[in-house]
């Protein structure tokens, strides 16, 4: 009698390869060969608990056993421990679902992220996958875009703004073509949920444009990624092939007459096309600058036709509302804020991963909760929330509620759900020159506030520090911040001086510490 087919998962998550999935998952092959041992690798998408990673998940009738972080030195040693049947090791964790960190999340967009093979169809409808566009084929486009707008689904980018508006924009304006375009140019500091879910379960995203182009009466769609995730980008064009051959994309929908077609365009590197006008400038073939609006690009989008333009996180958040319907999706949140978002923390945290939760959850949860405080256990003495445009947030403001309105109320920002943590040993008026420095680099150079606007920011700034006329330089530079906020062409420019104020507010005495005494720190 033969042995039972083990099977192993193993990610292929570019977070798990960047500390060496490929050779574990070459080690376990190349053990159980040697051990006549049959197996089944499975070369999955990353849970999210990246302190793990390689992350190392067996199947066992009782679930999956996840034993981590796993190098390739430290294969051998688990099959002598008898991993294959679950057993105890000093990198066992136990069911990967009951891991504290894990079991409680609420996850909707990320709920097959780390289980299926990211590029199996089977695997995929196994899992739930098309059956929201399997109903939205059945409605017509305005029951689906009613759907999206009574989930209460917003923008998953610096907004906020309510998908099913910007659909409903799209769906009655008369044109000959449609579009709908994916901002997939995760740029912001201390986030990587578009990255995961796009090489974890990229029929999601996938299923969710579908949707949206019957939604809007769209048949081209275009996914824009940026440059630095070349590992999404070739799981994308392959799930994108996939779906060609499976008919989940192409003139025949299915048989049911709908038409979408969908391809992957690579940026090069430019922040500012993450600003929607400055993506479909790239699309074009242009150089990426910011466009003055109006015209929306709702109205007048890529190549001057309708175009809707939703991030990752919104798109692959459609499948589920149109599978399990509106009031579930609803059913999850606080006020305006409903449903779910992947919040991603990174920086100086012990537990660096992604954590999807309802709207409500406090930063003191996600930083203490999940993350276990800093990885040097050094007290926690700020974050960044929402991207390197964001505001600096101190502990006394831990207990604010991840909420749109909640952050706006305090001068901050949700965003993408980024948050870098920094400890006590930070200089927040450095970090605040950060913000003007990389505003100064990374600006598009169409309107003078933010061009040149940031570089007078870094001279300032660089003043202050040391200890130059710093009253006087306080006061230039909100006077600088004010002129930016109200003059600048697109958010680029307008939301640099977010972090400056947050830290100017929040930390002040980091801004009138002599130079002396900050050398001898």
């Amino acid at each position: 009698m033969s042995e039972p087919l083990h099977t192993i998962y193993v990610p292929r998550d570019a977070a798990a390869l960047s500390v060496g999935a490929d050779e574990t998952a070459a080690a376990i092959r190349a053990e159980a060969t040697k051990r006549g041992i049959p197996l089944r690798i499975v070369r999955n998408g990353s849970r999210g608990m990246l302190w793990l990673e390689t992350l190392v998940e067996v199947e066992t009738p009782e679930g999956r056993v996840a034993y981590g972080p796993v190098m390739a030195e430290d294969v051998a040693g688990l099959f002598d421990a008898g991993f294959l049947e679950g057993a105890d090791h000093a990198l066992a964790h136990g069911l990967t679902e009951k891991i504290p960190y894990f079991a409680k999340q609420e996850r909707l967009t990320f709920a097959r992220c780390g289980i299926i093979d990211p590029l199996s169809v089977e695997d995929y409808r196994l899992h739930g996958g098309f059956r929201g566009l399997e109903r939205a084929l059945a409605m017509t486009p305005a029951e689906i875009v009613t759907e999206v707008t009574e989930s209460g689904l917003r923008g998953r980018g610096g907004a906020g703004f309510p998908t099913g508006i910007k659909w409903n924009t799209v769906l009655n304006a008369k044109a000959d073509q449609k579009y709908i375009c994916c901002n997939a140019d995760e740029g912001d500091s201390g986030t990587f949920a578009d990255r995961m879910i796009m090489e974890g379960d990229p029929f999601c995203l996938i299923e969710g444009m579908t949707i949206a182009a019957i939604a809007v009466g769209a048949t081209e769609g275009y996914i824009y990624i940026r440059s630095e995730y070349p590992h999404a980008v070739a799981t994308m064009r392959e799930a994108i092939r996939l779906a060609y051959d499976e008919k989940w994309l192409g003139d025949e929908i299915h048989g049911t007459g709908h038409r979408f077609h969908l391809d992957v365009r690579v940026g090069a590197g430019a922040y500012i096309c993450g600003e929607e006008t400055s993506m479909l400038e790239s699309l074009e073939g242009k150089r990426g600058t910011v466009r003055a609006k109006p015209p929306l690009p709702a109205l007048e989008g890529l190549f001057g036709k309708p175009t809707i333009v939703n991030n990752v996180l919104s798109l692959t958040s459609v499948p589920i509302i149109l599978d399990k319907g509106a009031n579930h999706y609803r059913d999850f949140g606080v006020g305006r804020s409903r449903g779910t978002l992947a919040f991603q923390l990174a920086g100086n945290i012990k537990h660096g991963g992604i954590v999807e939760k309802a709207f409500g959850v406090t930063l003191h949860e996600l930083l203490y909760e999940f993350g276990g405080g800093t990885i040097t256990g050094r007290p926690i003495r700020a974050v960044q929330a929402g991207g390197p445009l964001g505001a600096y947030l101190p502990p006394s403001l831990f207990e604010l509620p991840k909420d749109y309105e909640a952050f706006a109320a305090v001068e901050a920002m949700v965003g993408h759900g980024g948050i870098v943590v920094f400890d006590d040993s930070v200089d927040m008026a450095r970090q605040a020159r950060f913000a003007m420095e990389f505003c100064a680099a990374e600006s598009c150079g169409k309107c003078t506030p933010c061009r040149i606007g940031a570089v007078r920011g870094v001279e300032v700034m660089d003043n202050i520090i040391a200890g130059e006329k710093v009253q006087a330089n306080i006061t230039l530079l909100n006077d600088l911040c004010e002129v930016m906020t109200d003059g600048s062409l697109c958010a680029m420019g307008g939301m640099t001086p977010i972090p400056v104020r947050s830290a100017l507010k929040h930390f002040p005495e980091d801004f009138t510490r002599s130079p002396a005494a900050v050398a001898a720190e």
